[in-house]
């Protein structure tokens, strides 16, 4: 056996349950339910080659029918108790597994709610996504449909056992040299079965992954001509798909063919000891029917108790991935004080909120990302009144979004403080702080649904006339004006049914909506033209007015007017001022300003 799966093994006894069990705690009569009766069920299966016995021995043997009607009636009554025990805890198993799954997954959507930036920074959609459906999924199957095949498989087994002793103890120890024979080597091809399955699963998975890239970057596909490797690299994954699944395919048709084969030899066994011993009058022909019986029998509950053993341990994989997600902590998270005085994200106490003003104060801070390995921000002070419009600016990937993110409180300083309002930002509520901001992002994002509900997102109590108001204040109404439905036109998934313009356009009407005290924009005119630029342009002037604004700017024009102005490089401030004194300086905003400038009067000429 290899190192993993002897790892495997050892962790089996405890499976990851005792992580689990608050969220067993409350479907624990159901679980005990289905317990009972899936016993009950097995039991009666066990029993039933017994009528068989009786049967055989006193109707055909004795030739006695004194008892027929009890037998039949008694008979009867134990196929309607196995009937319904078998129906009734496969409805309380997937009742549990429904119930199970939600209860997991709304807790770990729930959980990363709570999560700062630097957790999705650092973990993929795809990888977030698995751990709320996928391990959550295997989970709920755990807890209902593995639990029932081990319930039912053992109690079946000992309780054939056990009423095979009853009837002949020689026959049963001849019978039960063959189990572990049968279930080490069934136990050995499954293994080596369920592991071929799993490559297949990850195969798949990567299949599904190219399919995917072939589909969503099909045009860079095409504008790079590069169709002969993407179809190559499909060709290899799917020939490996094949490959491996042949080779599942044979483990596959060994493990079938050994529990047939087993089968054919315990009851070759049974007819070869059992007839002889009942030439011998040792036993009764109907006691015979009964080896019999269970001889053809018993091969597949083993088979499937392997099964449910092997994918118990594999799902320990998904506990262990799914309670790391439940125990990771947030790099910013509200002291407990904090948390009793204003709530938290699910259950705020708005009654003890403050009023927010906006002045806001860098102090000494110092900041470094979690996975970083530099200060970005190193003692920065900087005091930004009520009402004042601060410009940040740089190239590309220069970091300009730190600021923003640390006044959000979607990183904490490394040092020092940022005061809201002369208070420390981290002795009131992250939901206070982010109820009063209004956020535009440079990529918007509409969620599914309607005009009118991604606008409400800002604001629920808000009316349609409040909402048409702040449409036009972006000039974003004649969008609604010309969609067939008006507010209740579906914008479709991720607003693709909009332009990127005007999906821009209401998400700046969404911001506007919750009349934001701190108000962040972030490139928010990038992904517009020129036109839908200087509307935006002309909004942006009138609400920024008592409002503190932060703009994160690529076009340095749109920024002259503002109150000061951060020029950002690698990651650092390495200026600060007003457009007129950062001009006068010649020094790296100038050049910014100036290549800008130039690039935009080349571009006019051309056009």
């Amino acid at each position: 056996m290899s190192e993993t799966n002897k790892s495997e093994f050892r962790t089996l006894p405890m499976l990851g349950i005792p992580e689990l069990l608050p969220y067993l705690k409350p479907y624990r009569k159901l679980l005990a339910g289905m317990v009972a009766l899936g016993l009950i069920a097995s039991i009666m299966d066990s029993i039933m080659p017994l009528f068989n016995r009786y049967a055989l021995n006193h109707f055909i043997g004795e030739q006695k029918l004194d008892t027929l009607g009890l037998f039949i009636i008694t008979y009867i009554g134990v196929a309607l108790v196995k009937v319904l025990a078998d129906f009734i805890s496969l409805l309380m198993a997937g009742k549990a597994e429904m119930s199970v799954n939600r209860d997991l997954r709304n807790a770990s959507f729930n959980h990363l709610q709570t999560l700062s930036f630097s957790y999705f920074n650092q973990n993929s959609v795809g990888y977030i996504h698995a751990r709320v459906m996928s391990d959550t999924g295997k989970i709920g199957e755990l807890v209902a449909w593995r639990m029932m095949d081990i319930v039912w498989n053992v109690s079946y087994i000992l309780a054939v056992i056990i009423v095979m002793f009853t009837l002949n103890v020689r026959l049963t120890l001849l019978f039960l040299l063959i189990i572990p024979i049968a279930t080490a080597l069934i136990t050995y091809f499954g293994r080596k079965y369920m592991i071929e399955n799993r490559k297949i699963r990850e195969i798949n998975s990567k299949i599904t992954g190219n399919f995917n890239e072939g589909i969503t970057g099909i045009r860079s596909i095409k504008t790079m001509a590069i169709e002969e490797v993407i179809d190559t690299d499909f060709k290899t994954e799917t020939d490996h798909m094949k490959h491996t699944s042949v080779h599942a395919m044979h483990y596959g048709s060994i493990l079938s063919t050994l529990v047939t084969g087993i089968g054919s030899v315990a009851l070759a066994l049974v007819l070869w000891q059992g007839g002889l011993l009942t030439r011998q009058l040792a036993i009764e022909i109907g006691t015979l029917s009964v080896f019999i019986s269970y001889a053809v029998g018993i091969m597949d509950p083993i088979e499937m108790l392997t099964e449910a053993i092997a994918g118990i341990i594999a799902i320990q994989a998904n506990i262990e991935r799914f309670t790391k997600l439940m125990k990771t902590e947030s790099d910013v998270a509200d002291r407990p004080e904090v948390v009793e005085k204003y709530g938290d994200t699910f259950h705020p106490k708005k009654e003890n909120w403050e009023e927010l003003i906006g002045d806001i104060e860098f102090k000494d801070v110092s900041f470094q990302y979690p996975d970083g390995k530099e200060l970005v921000l190193e003692h920065f002070s900087l005091k930004v009144p009520h009402g004042t419009n601060v410009a940040i600016v740089g190239e590309t990937g220069a970091g300009k979004s730190t600021l923003v993110n640390l006044v959000c409180r979607f990183y904490e300083p490394t040092e020092g403080q940022i005061l809201i309002d002369g208070k420390d930002a981290r002795d009131r509520s992250q939901l206070w702080l982010h109820s009063n901001i209004g956020y535009v992002l440079q990529t918007p994002h509409l969620f599914s649904g309607t005009i009118r509900d991604n606008l409400k997102y800002g604001n629920e109590q808000a009316d349609d006339a409040e909402i048409m108001k702040a449409l036009k204040l972006v000039n974003a109404d004649g969008i609604v004006a010309k969609m067939e439905n008006g507010l209740d036109s579906d914008v479709g998934e991720g607003g693709d049914q909009l332009s990127v313009g005007e999906k821009q356009l209401l998400s700046f009407a969404r911001a506007l909506l919750a009349d934001p005290k701190i108000l962040i924009l972030d490139e928010a005119t990038s992904s517009v033209d020129t036109v839908t630029e200087k509307a935006i342009q002309n909004a942006i002037s009138t609400v920024v007015q008592g409002r503190t604004s932060f703009v994160i700017a690529h076009r340095l024009s749109t920024i002259i007017d503002a109150d000061v102005i951060l020029v950002v490089q690698d990651g650092k401030i390495i200026e600060q001022g007003k457009h007129r004194d950062l001009m006068k300086r010649k020094g790296y905003y100038y050049g910014l300003y100036t290549r800008q400038f130039e690039a935009a009067a080349v571009d006019s000429m051309q056009a």
